[in-house]
């Protein structure tokens, strides 16, 4: 069992030490793998971890654009001319399908429309795959 009670944990299991007592090397010298180990003064030192948490404390606290996108359309400008209070505008989705729900005009999930407290709000029915999002990125 290690500090943090997680038999899994390796980051806190003393690799030096077999329960014989015997020291060893912790993994495989360089020719078994066709890499050198990584020196211990290159490993991050507890300051360095807690910068990196910093970091991403910093990024936590970025806002991002978030809409919901009900449906789309094209037309020509003499069309958008003649719209007026009551005008209704046909969009490519059929009713009951799913929104969009885009970060920063990426698509990230879909959702269907539910109210809150008498506001519109969107209950999250599919999340895009991580994979899916990087594709929409390149």
């Amino acid at each position: 069992m290690t500090k943090t009670g997680n038999p899994q944990a390796v980051e806190d299991f003393d690799w030096e030490k077999t329960p014989e007592g015997e020291h060893h090397s912790p993994t495989p010298t360089g020719d078994a793998f066709g890499a050198e180990p990584i020196p211990e003064s290159s490993a991050a030192t507890p300051k360095e971890k807690k910068e990196k948490v910093s970091s991403m404390e910093i990024l936590l606290d970025i806002p991002l654009e978030i809409s919901a996108e009900l449906g789309r359309t094209r037309m020509i400008i003499s069309d958008l001319l003649q719209l007026g209070q009551g005008s209704v505008i046909e969009l490519n989705k059929l009713a009951g399908e799913p929104l969009e729900i885009l970060v920063n005009q990426k698509l990230i999930a879909r959702g269907e429309v539910v109210v809150v407290n008498e506001k519109f709000g969107i209950r999250l029915t599919d999340i895009i795959s991580p994979l899916e999002r990087i594709k929409q990125l390149g």
